[in-house]
């Protein structure tokens, strides 16, 4: 059996969007019943070098429908807007992401193959050039995972009441027969 660059990349970021939303629904729980404030989870990270919460969560957006949509465009410049305040703000973000990538048609995914793209980052003056299905399988999805995972280990690390089963969310079972 094959499997397709629509099966390879969208029902992966559902997946993980999905438990992002949870992850963000227990993120809200866990500031009201320690009394910390959303703006100090959400700017929370490991290191001065590393981007906080905040920022992980958006970029959950960014390396998913942001990285069809630059393979649309031919062109994929990371957004650089700051992320959003709340946690509130997120969770619309985030479930905005899920519903344009639901309604994203497999085939439109499938004529992505073969494509030039560009990622880059002009205040840099940095360009990568890739096809489109090795810039989504070879560069965003590992940045969607790699965004997901820290926004899941800052909860955890801040004791926030997760388990992996947060972070993978709903897996695409076999259905019985």
């Amino acid at each position: 059996m094959s499997i397709s660059l629509y099966d390879a990349t969208v029902p992966s970021y559902l997946q993980i969007l999905g438990a992002a939303l949870g992850l963000i629904d227990k993120a809200e729980a866990f500031c009201a019943e320690k009394g910390i404030s959303e703006q100090d989870l959400l700017a929370t990270h490991f290191g001065e070098d590393m981007l906080p919460l905040a920022q992980q969560l958006k970029w959950l957006t960014t390396h998913s429908l942001g990285a069809i949509e630059g393979v649309r465009a031919g062109l994929f410049q990371p957004d650089r807007s700051p992320p959003a305040e709340s946690l509130a703000a997120h969770r619309e973000q985030i479930s905005g992401t899920i519903a344009v990538l639901k309604a994203i048609a497999p085939e439109e995914i499938e004529s992505f193959i073969g494509r030039d793209m560009v990622f880059a980052v002009p205040a840099r003056d940095f360009r990568i050039d890739f096809t489109a299905e090795n810039f989504l399988l070879s560069f965003s999805l590992p940045n969607f995972y790699f965004h997901a995972t820290t926004a899941y280990d800052l909860l955890r690390h801040l004791g926030a009441p997760i388990g992996k089963m947060d972070f993978l969310g709903q897996p695409r079972i076999k259905m019985p027969a």
